[in-house]
């Protein structure tokens, strides 16, 4: 059994998002560990099939998970769905903020900070300047880490909305297809006019392999 176990911390979730604009793989986080079973569960459910990525606003981010937006009319009003669902509690890590391609939980705003849970949404941002990031920082309470502090100014991101909603993945390749659903058209509720529509699996996969070939570094455990 304890040969099982080792085995087993060597693989992890690797996601894939298959949508009508392209494909990206994604991982989840260790560090918020209810968003994480939570959405695997979903995944493995293949509830997102067939979803919707309803909510679309450029140089912020694209929002998805509508249970209402599967076979929606055009131009129907979505993003309330999963808000009668029971809310996951906040989760945040100063390890994981919103960095462009950050997969996130979508709230209602609540003083709680929980999380839908259902509906998500992926970063894109812009990149910004040191001084824009210093007053995230004082704004925010939050000390950013060097690499997250690069990251927001080469990669870019959305650091306003850290230490509010959970961020509990990331996207790990294909970043394109993040700024090519964030620059369609969209109506007057920034749903796109066309419908982006999603396909989400998780496949076991070792560990190396996924830092091997998509470059995501683990965190290793103390």
């Amino acid at each position: 059994m304890a040969f099982l176990q080792a085995n087993a911390q060597r693989k992890d979730y690797l996601l894939t998002l298959t949508t009508s604009k392209g494909v990206a793989h994604m991982v989840l986080y260790d560090e918020t560990p209810l968003h994480k079973a939570n959405f695997l569960k979903l995944v493995k459910e293949h509830y997102y099939d067939s979803l919707l990525f309803h909510r679309v606003i450029e140089k912020f981010m694209i929002q998805g998970g509508d249970p209402n937006s599967k076979n929606a009319k055009t131009g129907a009003r979505l993003g309330s769905g999963g808000g009668n669902l029971e809310k996951i509690p906040f989760e945040f890590t100063p390890l994981r903020v919103h960095k462009k391609g950050a997969l996130a939980a979508a709230s209602n705003g609540n003083p709680e900070k929980m999380s839908n849970p259902v509906q998500f949404y992926i970063v894109q941002g812009r990149k910004l300047s040191d001084e824009e990031v210093s007053k995230v920082e004082k704004t925010n309470d939050i000390k950013y880490t060097n690499k997250q502090r690069a990251d927001y100014l080469s990669v870019g991101g959305y650091p306003s909305l850290d230490n509010k909603y959970t961020v509990f993945g990331e996207v790990v390749d294909n970043f394109k297809l993040i700024d090519e659903i964030a620059a369609v058209q969209k109506d007057e509720f920034n749903r796109p006019v066309e419908d982006v529509k999603m396909v989400i699996t998780a496949k076991k996969t070792r560990k190396k392999k996924i830092t091997r070939v998509y470059g995501y570094k683990y965190e290793k455990k103390k």
